[in-house]
């Protein structure tokens, strides 16, 4: 019987099923590296404010601490949005007449918040505990970034669930000690791993994984 096919149909076949299986492979490496991009988890984007308020400014230029404003974040699971009272701390003195600031006078006449748009927002279904982390060492800057270089401020992690699993799996990577936690000019040294792992100890830090860490 004569052969239906030529030999050549055979190469075919064997480079049809192995490029399947890498345009397969591409397809899903592609729509990882889009899933973790900015246009998902929108890192590193700026968001527009009703004031744009400046943590560079205040931070960098004003040496304001992180507590000042956000009062909470060592008791509670919210760092807690500063009410206009604390703008006006300063602000009746400082700028007391400008025009940029007249929604932060307006607030604090009428007692109505200002509606600021948040820039780090988890899922419903994720439970963050602020205090939590910041007693066991975990920097503002660690999750936040660099604060007080931004002029506006955005997201600088994914906060995807990878991210938050690679600290809780090596904590001794990322905690420092607690008097340094608010510290936005902290620079981890040279021995991280080693004090880490002293501190992961010495606070007692457990490498949570299990799903009911987070969502509850």
């Amino acid at each position: 019987m004569s052969q239906i096919f030529h030999r050549s149909a055979n190469t075919i076949a064997r480079v049809s099923i192995f490029g399947a299986v890498f345009f397969v492979a591409g397809l899903l490496g592609l729509f990882a590296e889009v899933n973790r991009s900015p246009w998902m988890t929108e890192a590193h984007v700026a968001r527009e404010q009703p004031i744009q308020f400046s943590h560079e400014r205040h931070v960098a230029g004003n040496g304001i601490d992180c507590r000042y404003c956000h009062s909470s974040v060592e008791e509670s699971a919210f760092a807690g949005i500063p009410p206009t009272k604390t703008c006006m701390n300063c602000h009746s003195q400082i700028f007391a007449n400008s025009p940029f600031l007249e929604p932060v006078r307006d607030s604090f006449r009428t007692n109505r918040s200002i509606q600021w748009t948040r820039v780090h927002d988890l899922p419903d279904f994720v439970y963050f505990n602020h205090s939590i982390h910041v007693n066991k060492g975990v920097g503002c800057t660690t999750c936040h970034g660099q604060v007080d270089r931004m002029p506006l401020m955005m997201q600088e992690q994914s906060l995807q669930m990878e991210w938050c699993l690679d600290c809780h799996r090596n904590p001794e990577r990322y905690v420092r000690p607690r008097d340094a936690v608010f510290r936005v000019d902290y620079e981890p040294p040279p021995d991280q791993i080693a004090l880490g792992t002293r501190l992961v100890a010495q606070y007692q830090i457990q490498k949570l994984t299990s799903c009911s860490t987070c969502h509850r």
